[in-house]
């Protein structure tokens, strides 16, 4: 068929009984191609270096004459140019395809920014600071490290959605700042080591196996902290007198928060935090032993802290033992159980399911303070007046230690001294409650306690 310009009615009008070919006049390139089934296709055919070249245009139905002419037109000066139109539009696609892979891949990358930005927070830390705190066993620690981070850190909101990785030290001086334009400098010099140890667990924790692994997710690599210098805490120098404790002691009730004040001063000063997480498996009555768990400081573990426990302090905790077993034989009557073993129970309970937060005797502490009228005193102030006078007493600065399980550490204690203690604070407990026997009754002290020998057994 001779060639004819193409147009809508002659494309319509082209119907072969076979495959047929229907040539443009206007570009002799261009042609429409009829199937036996009716489908119609613009294609462009020509020859390169000898060789037939086929390429299918598209359909008639999607494709306009004049825009196939241009698509033929193209094609022809590529292979003017001695270019395969097959090869140009292969790596045009190629092209094409990299190019949406490639902003796949940056779509991809901001939405995982946008994700951190907005999960690995510093607020976000903090939590995850704290609840590692709690699981292990830093209950107290993770209450006053999550109550510094709600009042100082988490008012700063702006910062706080901040990604963590991101934060700088300008931001950490800014709110570590305020606290201390506030007059509180004690809060401040608290608020600057919580973050610090919240940062440096965070970037220890891609090669710390201690560390928790979902801190490694904050991308932490360095410590904004460590530019802040550190806020030296004033040394408390609050100690009751023995009218002062004589007073105290006259103060305390039957009350559960009062018998734990009292244990923790008979005891000789014990922290109340420790004191609170005994359970009734943790007094041995045979031998009067209180057994303690100190994790307090840089332990991954709690210490076992032993208190032979003196007269009075023993019949206090049996008291306690007593009282659980008897809310546990009430509790299985009324169940129509048989009472089960107590020795999981918590010797300070109110209902005998949890533990008595540690802040319920600090509270009634600061009650009697305030009813003795004097220089206001707390906890702190009474476990420091315990040590004053274990001092005076003549009991030794190593049985104190013992005694008040503080400054136990370094290599020596950690290692090599396997020796209890068990007699020394034995005798020191026996006298201290002799001394609080003689305070309640204002006597004055008989004398120095002359602190024991420990028998050397390689004498003859």
């Amino acid at each position: 068929m001779p060639r004819q310009r193409l147009t809508l009615p002659r494309i319509a009008a082209f119907k072969p009984k076979g495959d047929g070919f229907l040539w443009d006049e206007d570009m002799p390139r261009l042609a429409v191609r009829a199937r036996p089934s009716g489908a119609k296709s613009f294609i462009f055919k020509a020859t390169l270096n000898y060789k037939d070249i086929r390429i299918t245009i598209g359909s008639t139905d999607a494709w306009t004459i004049e825009a196939a002419r241009d698509e033929a037109r193209k094609f022809q000066r590529w292979i003017d140019d001695g270019k395969d139109p097959r090869d140009v539009l292969r790596e045009l696609e190629e092209a094409r395809a990299s190019d949406e892979a490639a902003a796949k891949a940056a779509q991809e990358a901001a939405k995982r920014a946008a994700d951190e930005q907005s999960r690995y927070t510093l607020r976000a830390l903090c939590d995850a600071y704290t609840g590692h705190l709690e699981r292990i066993g830093k209950g107290k620690s993770a209450a006053a490290t999550r109550s510094a981070f709600k009042c100082h850190v988490f008012t700063h909101e702006a910062i706080a959605a901040a990604p963590a990785r991101e934060i700088t030290s300008h931001q950490i001086a800014a709110m570590v700042r305020k606290v201390r334009e506030a007059g509180k400098e004690r809060a401040a010099g608290i608020l600057r080591s919580y973050l610090s140890a919240a940062f440096n667990a965070a970037k220890r924790a891609p090669f710390d196996s201690v560390m928790p692994a979902d801190l490694i997710a904050f991308g932490v690599e360095h410590n904004p902290v460590d530019n802040i210098p550190a806020i030296a805490v004033q040394a408390g120098n609050r100690t009751l007198s023995a009218d002062e404790l004589r007073a105290y002691l006259n103060a305390l009730g039957d009350e559960l928060p009062d018998q734990a004040l009292r244990l923790a001063l008979l005891a000789g000063g014990q922290r109340m935090a420790q004191l609170l997480r005994a359970k009734v498996s943790d007094y041995d009555a045979d031998t009067a032993t209180l057994r303690l768990w100190d994790g307090k400081g840089k332990r991954q573990s709690a210490r076992e802290h032993l208190l032979p426990l003196a007269p009075k302090a023993a019949a206090l905790a049996a008291g306690l033992v007593a009282r659980a077993k008897e809310r546990e034989q009430k509790r299985a009557e009324d169940a129509g159980e048989v009472p089960g073993d107590v020795g999981g129970m918590w010797l300070f309970s109110t209902h005998g399911k949890v533990a008595m937060i540690f802040t319920t005797p600090g509270k009634r502490a600061a009650e009697i303070s305030a009813t003795m009228k004097c220089e206001p005193f707390d906890l702190r102030d009474i476990r420091r007046t315990c040590e004053t006078m274990l001092a005076g007493m003549g009991i030794s600065r190593d049985t104190r230690a013992q005694l008040l399980s503080h400054g136990i550490s370094g290599v020596q204690a950690a290692h090599y001294d396997r020796h209890a203690y068990t007699d020394e604070k034995r005798a020191a407990l026996v006298a201290w409650e002799a001394r609080l026997d003689a305070i309640e009754k204002g006597e004055k002290p008989a004398g120095n306690v002359r602190p024991l020998r420990r028998k050397n057994k390689n004498a003859a």
